[in-house]
């Protein structure tokens, strides 16, 4: 409960650090959210300044500001009228959560199989064949791969919609442009992890003892050759559900990415701030429940003492 409790009071700290910093720099931006092709006339600019507490102090609005993130109020939109922040999130959270997990689980699933079989395999064709694919999935942008799928896969061959997130089928494609690179680097982190352990003494104990290979694989190599993916895995949750921009844009996916960039492009602060708070609280979500893992996985990190993890 200490660690817990000493890992919990870093995220909170974290996440001030954060809103604060988010704040300050909105306010550091020149000119103001109602700039545009079109000025408002001085009244209605004075009337949209109060109602968004800007013609206050910027102390003031500040604390006014934490109190209402604490309250769970982001505030409203400047300019998508009569909407708050939190419902633009809820509102559009959905679609990116469910490209995100799926990218996850797959990400998960065929880069740990991808590098088990590379370190069973060492030198092997098994092993070079999951490195050149790692290598591929690291080099080319998500972007281009989503682009090459979008036109070979659904342009040509007609086997998936081109844009859209409707039916089932169209998960395929955004979901392995979004987890190839993900992929690639658990691939990567559990072929090197796992040779490591493989080449242990405690594994070549175990051998001459007479530990059959799969009791071996299944006891001992799995559980400590997967300690790096762990860590990985926590940071990589938050970026594949928040991350997903491009890919969303590309494959006409209305997610909360697509509306950060257009809440950018509009200069509409408040949806900014919110949205960045959002992903900062994902983020440091993920990395608290990676330490809270790592402490149970390998039982020689003792979480009683507030050491170890990460």
């Amino acid at each position: 409960m200490k660690y817990v409790g000493s890992k919990f009071l870093y995220m909170l700290v974290s996440l001030f650090i954060l809103i604060s910093a988010t704040f300050f720099l909105m306010k550091a931006i020149p000119g103001d959210p109602f700039m545009g092709e079109k000025k408002p006339s001085p009244e209605i600019l004075a009337r949209l300044m109060e109602q968004y507490d800007l013609d206050k102090p910027v102390f003031q609005q500040y604390t006014k500001y934490l109190s209402n993130i604490a309250a769970g109020d982001f505030g409203l939109s400047m300019k998508q009228q009569n909407q708050s922040v939190t419902e633009i999130i809820v509102d559009t959270f959905g679609p990116s959560l469910r490209l995100g997990l799926a990218a996850i689980v797959l990400s998960v699933l065929v880069g740990v199989l991808l590098g088990m079989l590379a370190a069973l395999y060492h030198r092997r064709l098994i092993d070079n064949t999951a490195m050149i694919l790692s290598v591929l999935g690291i080099a080319v942008p998500s972007f281009v791969l989503a682009s090459l799928l979008q036109y070979v896969l659904a342009e040509k061959a007609g086997l998936f919609n081109v844009m859209g997130f409707d039916g089932p089928l169209d998960y395929v494609l955004p979901v392995i442009a979004l987890s190839a690179q993900p992929v690639a680097f658990i691939a990567r982190l559990t072929r090197s992890s796992m040779l490591e352990v493989l080449h242990s003494d405690y594994i070549k104990t175990a051998r001459a003892k007479g530990l059959n290979g799969l009791a071996i694989m299944l006891r001992h190599v799995i559980r400590n050759g997967i300690l790096p993916v762990v860590t990985y895995v926590g940071p990589m949750t938050a970026n594949v559900i928040t991350g997903s921009v491009v890919i969303e844009q590309i494959f006409g996916i209305g997610g909360i990415g697509k509306q950060f960039v257009d809440s950018i492009t509009n200069r509409d602060y408040t949806v900014i701030m919110g949205i960045t708070i959002f992903y900062g609280i994902l983020l440091m979500l993920a990395r608290f429940m990676t330490d809270i893992a790592y402490g149970l996985i390998d039982p020689r990190i003792k979480l009683s003492s507030g050491k170890g993890g990460s």
